[in-house]
């Protein structure tokens, strides 16, 4: 009796271990996902704060890179 009630446990034992096992398969992906979708709200939300100071340097740029001859750029302008 004592033989077929460690033989069950350890049965109902290894298939539970082997279905935790097979449950953590889509972990690692579910991880990165989370990481990515976590960076990408990060860097809206740096777009978002600094949307007026990015818009100000691609104007400046923008009037310092002219291939005119007669074009001049000030810095800080």
């Amino acid at each position: 009796m004592a033989l077929y009630l460690q033989a069950t446990v350890m049965t109902y034992v290894s298939m539970l271990a082997e279905k935790l096992h097979r449950d953590e398969r889509g972990q690692d992906t579910l991880e990165w996902t989370m990481i990515t979708g976590l960076m990408a709200v990060a860097i809206l939300a740096m777009l978002g704060i600094f949307t007026g100071a990015l818009g100000s340097f691609a104007n400046g740029v923008e009037r310092c890179v002219d291939f005119d001859a007669a074009s001049t750029c000030v810095a800080g302008l």
